[in-house]
């Protein structure tokens, strides 16, 4: 295991400062630093040839779109293949985002209900705090769907669109296992965790696939945890902050790993990456003994920070699929038809098991990234260069 040191000015009184990863939201923004966050249309990955098309004869019918943010690049893609899909079939869409505000949302939902929305989409910041107003929903006969996060607690919901969450988790910890040969290695390698928000069930199910691969390693002594926070409540982010997953990466660096490299973050977002990136450079590490770090959405920003090498890797999650899934549920629930469903068994929401299509996510690369991202044509070698 490589040594270094931070220095003798870092104080070991730092460790009673760490934040709790639950308890500490710090800002609540998501965001990626502005230079490399696209534009809402001009950056986003387009939208496949069926959505590019002219748009259908308009059909009267008008379908609510309930987005968390835009703070998060991910979400703006998201909505936009979202609103082009849906147009091209002549839906009238209103798209809102409600900026990680979970009241917004809320008023934003029964602002759609009252305008005579004929099906919601929503992807929810807190889905415990839509209840009611699903319900209202519901009882205006209006169908929703969930799109990316599933909504708990409720029995309104019809369908839900996503990727398949716990598969997600277990293929960043496949990659962690597979890039340190931890199988057989007689080497160990300290680890430590920034997991997702814990108001969102896909956080949850992440995290759960993550320590299928990893608890036996930690178990084992191969992965040693040196801050000791590995459940899911001792590394949960709230709102996925990544200004909290810095702050808690400069807490661990300056607490535990002054005499020792940290040489893995195993972080569940991007967002979070950018903030493992921002702290580690901060306490002075370099090409040398930059750790593997891991993360989700495959950000074009993540994406560049992969190809220079100070991301390791990224969950790809094609939002244009994901988006035309959805556009394929929400036009089988107003024509009366039934949607295309993968799953009925994992998407227990408290109150039903919510049929589900689930997308496969793929790990990403400095190796593999131009043949998925690039020849996929989700980013242009020119985006990546910029």
């Amino acid at each position: 295991m490589k040594k270094k040191l931070l220095g003798a000015l870092l104080s070991v009184a730092m460790v009673a400062t760490l934040l709790t990863g639950c308890g500490s939201t710090g800002s609540e923004s998501t965001s990626a630093p502005a230079a490399d966050a696209p534009a809402a249309e001009a950056d986003a990955p387009a939208a496949d040839a069926e959505a590019a098309a002219p748009a259908a004869e308009a059909n009267g019918k008008k379908v609510g779109v309930a987005m968390p943010t835009q703070s998060s690049e991910r979400w703006i893609n998201d909505g936009a293949n979202m609103k082009a899909q849906l147009e091209s079939l002549g839906y009238e869409v209103d798209l809102q985002y409600a900026e990680d505000d979970v009241q917004a949302q809320v008023s934003q939902i029964e602002n759609m209900i009252a305008s005579g929305a004929n099906c919601l989409v929503i992807a929810s910041i807190d889905s415990s705090a839509l209840v009611n107003v699903e319900a209202q929903a519901k009882e205006a006969g209006i169908p929703i769907i969930a799109y990316d996060r599933l909504l708990m607690d409720t029995d309104a919901v019809s369908y839900y669109a996503t990727f398949d969450n716990k598969g997600v988790g277990t293929a960043i910890g496949k990659y962690i296992e597979e890039k340190k040969d931890l199988a057989n290695t007689t080497e160990t390698y300290t680890i430590e965790f920034f997991m997702g928000s814990p108001d969102d069930n896909n956080a949850h199910m992440l995290y759960d696939g993550l320590m299928e691969v990893l608890q036996p390693y930690l178990d084992k002594g191969t992965l040693v945890c040196k801050s000791g926070r590995t459940s899911f409540d001792d590394t949960c982010i709230l709102r996925w902050s990544q200004e909290t997953a810095q702050q808690n990466c400069e807490n661990y660096l300056t607490g535990f790993y002054a005499d020792e490299d940290l040489d893995i973050c195993a972080t569940a977002f991007d967002g979070f990456a950018y903030g493992c990136k921002a702290a580690l450079e901060g306490a002075g590490y370099t090409a040398d003994n930059w750790p593997l770090i891991t993360g989700q959405d495959a950000e074009l920003m993540a994406t560049k920070n992969i190809i220079s090498g100070s991301q390791t890797m990224s969950i790809y999650k094609d939002t244009r699929l994901l988006a035309e899934k959805c556009v394929k549920m929400v036009q089988a629930v107003l024509e009366g038809e039934e949607p295309e469903i993968n799953d009925t068994e994992q998407y227990n929401n408290n109150v039903i098991v919510v049929p589900s299509y689930l997308c496969t996510p793929v790990a990403v690369d400095k190796d593999n990234y131009k043949e998925i991202i690039v020849d996929g044509g989700y980013y242009t070698e020119e985006q990546l260069a910029e």
